[in-house]
């Protein structure tokens, strides 16, 4: 004979079991860091930034423009772009993103990424940097971090 329907108390422990479940996972959860912000600018691109609790170290960087090389990976080859930053007071006032993609996907997505990555970093802190995605271009912005990084390291004061 076959059953189809489970006696009560298998169902009860089964329920019981899973609530217990959900308290576990929850208690695993972390708490809400409101240091890392991730904002959707609704053209299709995000980008997230931290800031620090003392208010950022914008004093730590020298005013000026500097370049810096960044590469990524992409599903074919690896690309590479150029970024130039002009900074003042530690906040990013101009960027300028160049690169020589090495296939046409590619250069839809730099291309994409090129003309909408000023309006996610002029006027940021150079600290709060963190682009994850400009336009639809995901990958392109791990080499413009790369660069960032870089570029850190020479205004560094």
């Amino acid at each position: 004979m076959l059953r189809t329907t489970a006696p009560t108390s298998v169902r009860t422990g089964s329920a019981l079991l899973g609530v217990a479940g959900v308290f576990v996972l929850a208690g695993c959860a972390g708490t809400a860091d409101a240091s890392n912000v991730s904002t959707d600018t609704g053209t299709g691109s995000t980008a997230e930034s931290s800031t620090s609790a003392a208010g950022g170290d914008a004093a730590n960087y020298a005013d000026g423009t500097y370049t810096a090389e960044g590469s990524y990976q992409t599903p074919e080859t690896v690309e590479q772009v150029s970024v130039t930053l002009t900074l003042a007071d530690g906040v990013v006032t101009d960027v300028e993103v160049t690169g020589e993609p090495s296939n046409p996907e590619s250069e839809q997505y730099q291309s994409q990424f090129i003309a909408g990555i000023s309006d996610e970093v002029e006027g940021v802190a150079i600290d709060d940097l963190n682009v994850t995605r400009v336009a639809g271009s995901s990958l392109t912005s791990g080499g413009f971090n790369i660069a960032v990084d870089a570029i850190k390291e020479q205004a560094a004061a």
